[in-house]
């Protein structure tokens, strides 16, 4: 039971602005990373043709840029 509480865990999808506030720094970084690819993210749907382009942050994307970190 433990194991799939941490898998569900990983699976979820932060916004920029989560992993802004939980990295402590200002979305327009996340963003950037995301744009260098430095962080790994899903793009969503643009909604009626919509320019701006939002995207979702799997938690075990943010954990794999961290531990990229530590190293």
């Amino acid at each position: 039971m433990q194991e799939y509480a941490e898998e569900k865990f990983e699976d979820e999808f932060l916004t920029v602005g989560e992993v802004a506030k939980i990295l402590k720094v200002d979305p327009t970084t996340v963003r950037r990373w995301i744009r260098q690819g430095s962080l790994e993210a899903v793009p969503l749907p643009l909604k009626d043709g919509g320019v701006r382009r939002r995207h979702r942050i799997r938690r075990s994307a943010l954990n794999s840029l961290l531990l990229d970190q530590e190293k």
